[in-house]
């Protein structure tokens, strides 16, 4: 099953259910109204949802439309919950050691995490709005899921279950405003603004055998500026699951229905694949020519495409598609 939400002038949208194929969409107004209410009651509501996209894939819905990625919010425009893993260690370790910073062990067994901004996310489609090119704007390709409710204490092997959907991620960081924030040991906030998200989310049937071990094994490519910088394969080289990146967060606390858990940078460590941020790139220059760095960060005019095809070629969650645009402070009140 494949959802989307609709801008309606609302901040939570309208739950759309979009075709196989991603060229039909019908909304689900009688069914939820939008993505959140579906996973507050996700047992009730998905059957609903599911038979809806049958009648959509078969040609016998009726009040269907085109789909438009450009209409689409994320699919939780908003989320009580939005947390960020760093599954692909290599990612860590290549950063690090390009810094000249030694890497503790523990980061191989024990997940890195953080709590991000969830009150506001940004649309497949729109811009990325920020004050200033000096920030070291860098885009990050990831994969992440949507739960329902998950019991503190859940271990891995029952976190499984409550995955229910899937989404691509661009979890935007400010490179030069990452140093200062990390020196003063209380983790990331202004060096992470808005993250944005794929136009759908599909649940875990619609990745076919690619979704095995609570993994991803698909090649996620990332696009920049109209060429192809990489495509690590999601699947390989993930120390830490889903389900493991689930259980981490769910051990001291609850987490509610309609949390985000993201992968962290897909990597690889087969540097052929290329990358999915420009700080692995960077990083594997300064290990390379003794600590300088040649790739620059985003520009305003940049853009960004973010997409995993499956096995015949066809787009599964729809292209995360963005250009890096300058924004302008608000006027004071009269």
């Amino acid at each position: 099953m494949k959802l989307a939400t609709l801008k309606d002038g609302t901040r939570d949208g309208q739950l759309a259910v979009v075709s196989r194929d991603l060229k039909t969409a019908h909304l689900a107004d009688g069914i939820a109204p939008t993505l959140q209410r579906a996973l507050d009651d996700w047992g009730f509501i998905a059957p609903q949802l599911e038979e809806l996209y049958e009648r959509l894939n078969t040609g016998k819905a009726v009040r269907t439309f085109d789909f438009d990625p450009k209409r689409c919010m994320a699919p939780l425009p908003r989320a009580y919950q939005w947390v960020d893993g760093s599954a692909y260690v290599n990612h860590v370790e290549l950063v690090r050691r390009a810094r000249n910073a030694e890497m503790p062990e523990s980061f191989w067994h024990d997940p890195l995490m953080y709590q991000g901004g969830s009150d506001d996310f940004i649309g497949p489609t729109d811009d990325i709005l920020l004050a200033s090119e000096d920030w070291g704007i860098d885009f990050e390709g990831e994969v992440a899921v949507i739960t329902d409710d998950v019991p503190m204490g859940t271990a891995p092997a029952q976190a499984a279950s409550h995955i229910k959907l899937l989404m691509l991620v661009n979890d935007v960081s400010l490179r030069n405003l990452i140093p200062a924030e990390l020196a003063k040991g209380f983790g990331f906030f202004q060096s992470k603004p808005a993250t944005s998200f794929s136009p759908l989310a599909v649940t875990p049937d619609e990745l076919g055998d690619a979704w095995q071990d609570g993994k991803v094994h698909l090649p996620l490519r990332a696009t920049w500026n109209g060429a192809l910088v990489g495509q690590p394969d999601a699947g390989v080289d993930m120390v830490f699951s889903f389900p493991q990146l689930i259980a981490h967060l769910a051990k001291t606390r609850n987490a509610r229905a309609g949390s985000i858990i993201g992968s962290g940078t897909v990597s690889n460590k087969d540097s052929a694949r290329g990358y999915t941020c420009i700080a692995e790139k960077r990083a594997l220059e300064m290990i390379a020519n003794n600590g300088e760095a040649k790739t620059p960060f985003m520009k305003f005019g940049d853009t960004i495409r973010i997409e995993m095809l499956d096995k015949h070629g066809k787009s599964i969650f729809g292209a995360i598609s963005q250009q890096v645009a300058p924004c302008t402070a608000p006027k004071a009140p009269r």
